[in-house]
């Protein structure tokens, strides 16, 4: 991986911290874009719908990584939303599109519930080596 994309990967996992584990929404306004796009059904539009519906959630709300890969302007990030309340784990694909200020300017997902070890069929988790509460 470039230096470039070695730092697109740390900026996109210490704004993913800020937002979603901290809550720190100043801080997260430095790597959402005002103009930000919403593409996920789940999200209302805009860097407002995104970090309302973080404001929200539920407290014990946390996002863990597991993979991410950087293609040129583009951050692909495989993780685990836990902690949501009475629905299961969610595993999550986000793409995001770094604009040319370094900032998201638009994003989408793939969500599904986390499935549990009597569910999965392939016996094994989605998420990291062990399966998710």
């Amino acid at each position: 991986m470039s230096p470039a994309e070695e730092q697109l990967k740390a900026m996109a996992l210490q704004a993913f911290e800020a937002l979603f584990n901290k809550r720190d929404y100043a801080v997260a306004e430095r790597f959402w874009s005002p103009d930000y796009i919403q593409h996920s059904a789940h999200i209302p539009p805009g860097r407002d719908g995104l970090f309302n519906l973080v404001r929200a959630a539920a407290p014990t709300m946390r996002y863990e990584n597991s993979k991410i890969v950087v293609n040129g302007n583009l951050v692909m990030m495989h993780g685990r939303f836990s902690g949501l309340g009475d629905v299961p784990n969610w595993i999550a694909a986000d793409i995001l599109l770094i604009d040319g200020d370094g900032q998201f300017a638009e994003h989408w997902d793939v969500i599904q519930d986390e499935a549990s070890r009597d569910s999965s069929e392939s016996g094994l988790p989605m998420f990291g080596d062990t399966f998710g509460a």
